[in-house]
């Protein structure tokens, strides 16, 4: 079972990409929009990646969300199945192939602190990212399960990362 894409070297055209689609969401999301930003791998310079967009909608809470989901679908982005509570997730693919995946959840939810936090130590550690890039190839090279594999076992590497920070803060 394949990926939803394959990893490529860092694009410097990502940056690009994901700026068009804020400008565009800023347009259409309203007054529940508290922040967006660029997040996963392809918000990491010089770190391989699926070349899929991933970008973290802040909202002040979840209000319509049959309307967003609606003005969303007119973009081609489709709702997925939550991430968990209070975190909606939606993709979007073209020929066939993902290129944008939109997180929106809440301020403070725990997703918002653990993708902008893991971002960060990957932009900032060239050791951390290099040894991140690395499993992240492994993974795809060894998958057989598709992404909920790749996902799952990226996990730990992600947890083991934030748990380091947070001892620190301690």
């Amino acid at each position: 079972m394949a990926l939803t894409s394959k990893i490529t070297a860092y694009d410097s055209a990502w940056p690009q990409r994901y700026e068009a689609v804020k400008v565009l969401l800023a347009s259409v999301l309203g007054d529940e929009l508290l922040a967006i930003h660029h997040v996963g791998s392809t918000a990491v310079p010089q770190l391989a990646a699926k070349p899929e967009i991933d970008v973290l909608v802040e909202v002040s809470e979840h209000r319509n969300e049959a309307a967003r989901d609606e003005v969303l679908l007119t973009l081609d982005y489709v709702r997925g199945s939550d991430l968990s509570e209070g975190h909606h997730f939606y993709r979007r693919n073209v020929g066939g192939l993902r290129t944008h995946k939109i997180h929106i959840c809440s301020r403070g939810h725990h997703s918002v602190i653990q993708m902008l936090t893991f971002r960060d130590l990957l932009r900032n550690d060239a050791s951390l990212r290099k040894r991140y890039q690395d499993l992240k190839i492994e993974l795809e090279a060894t998958n057989i399960g598709g992404m909920a594999e790749y996902l799952e076992k990226k996990g730990p590497f992600i947890v083991a990362a934030l748990l380091e920070v947070a001892n620190r803060r301690r």
